[in-house]
C-alpha cells in the first residue's frame, strides 16, 4: 500500500516548454481505460473510497487521513490531495467490504449474504450484471453518443477483461456493486528524478474521451509521515512551472460526474466529498 499525494493543475498550451524548461522528462504515452463501480446507494464514494478497475486491474483508493499536529497547511498544500492506493484485490475486497458493512450498519440494514447464497441466486452472470446496473440509478448516466452510452450502461468490456485475467466478479454481486462511470485517458508523463529536492515527482498530462483535459503533479510515498514531505515537493513544482494557488482544479472524476451523473454528483458535494 502507498500513499498518492497529488496536485490538479490547468493544461496551458505551453506546459510541455515549461516542463521541458525545469529539467522534466518525458518518459512515454499511454492510453488507459477505467471503469469506476459503486452501491446503488453511493455507500464507496460517499465516505471518499473509489473502487476501479483499470485495463484489468482492480485499484482502490480511500483517504489518507495522516496529518502532523500542530502543522498549518499553506494554500498550496491545500490544493493537494492524499489517498492510500491499493492494488492487492484480497486487501480491496477486504477493505470494500468493512467499508461496505459499515455505511449499512448506520443505515440499520442487515450484513450482506454470504457469497455462496449470491451464487444460488444467481446463474444467469449476465442477467445478474444487467440487472445490477439498470437498478443502480433511477436515471442512468448518459454520455455523449450512443455508442458512449453503451459503455456506461453495462460496461461488458470492463468486466470481460477481468475475467479474462482470472477475475472472479462474485464479490461484486455480493456487495451488489455495479459500474457508475466509464472512460479513456490519454497520458503523457514527465519525471523530474535524481538527487534534487525535486526529485521523485511524476507530472501526467491527460486528456479524457469526454472532452476534458488537466494536469496532474503527483508524489508516491510508502509511509504517512512522508506526506509532508510529498506536499512541499509537489508545491515547489507548481510554483517552477507558474501555477497559481489561486483555486483547486477539478479532476476527471468530478467533471464527468458533474455532467453525465447530476444525482451523484449532488450526493457527494452535499457529503463535502467533491
Amino acid at each position: 500500500m502507498s500513499v498518492e499525494v497529488e496536485r490538479k493543475f490547468v493544461c496551458n498550451p505551453d506546459i510541455q516548454k515549461k516542463l521541458s524548461g525545469i529539467g522534466a522528462v518525458c518518459v512515454g504515452q499511454c492510453q488507459f481505460h477505467d471503469t469506476y463501480y459503486d452501491s446503488p446507494g453511493f455507500h464507496l464514494t460517499l465516505n471518499d473510497v473509489w473502487l476501479r478497475c483499470r485495463q484489468g486491474s482492480w485499484e482502490l483508493k480511500c483517504p489518507a487521513t495522516e496529518k502532523q499536529q500542530g502543522m498549518e497547511e499553506n494554500q498550496g498544500e491545500r490544493l493537494c490531495t492524499r489517498y492510500k492506493e491499493i492494488t492487492s484485490l484480497p486487501q480491496i475486497i477486504a477493505k470494500v467490504r468493512e467499508v461496505m458493512k459499515e455505511a449499512c450498519e448506520e443505515q440499520n440494514r442487515q450484513t450482506f449474504p454470504p457469497i455462496e447464497n449470491e451464487i444460488k441466486e444467481c446463474n444467469d452472470q449476465e442477467h445478474r450484471r444487467e440487472t445490477l446496473v439498470t437498478n443502480y440509478c433511477d436515471e442512468p448516466c448518459i454520455k455523449q453518443g450512443d455508442a458512449a452510452k453503451d459503455k456506461v450502461v453495462g460496461s461488458k468490456d470492463a468486466n470481460r477483461c477481468c475475467v479474462e485475467n482470472g477475475g472472479d466478479l462474485a464479490w461484486l454481486r455480493e456487495m451488489n456493486l455495479a459500474p457508475f462511470a466509464e472512460f479513456t485517458t490519454e497520458r503523457c508523463s514527465f519525471l523530474l528524478d535524481g538527487e534534487g529536492k525535486e526529485g521523485g515527482v511524476r507530472v501526467d498530462l491527460d486528456q479524457a474521451d469526454f472532452g476534458y483535459c488537466v494536469g496532474e503533479i503527483e508524489v508516491l510515498v510508502s509511509k504517512g509521515h512522508e506526506v509532508q514531505s510529498a506536499m512541499k515537493k509537489i508545491e515547489r513544482t507548481a510554483h517552477r512551472l507558474g501555477l497559481s494557488d489561486d483555486q483547486k482544479v477539478e479532476g476527471k472524476m468530478h467533471v464527468y460526474l458533474q455532467r453525465y451523473c447530476p444525482e451523484h454528483y449532488a450526493k457527494l458535494l452535499s457529503a463535502h466529498i467533491l
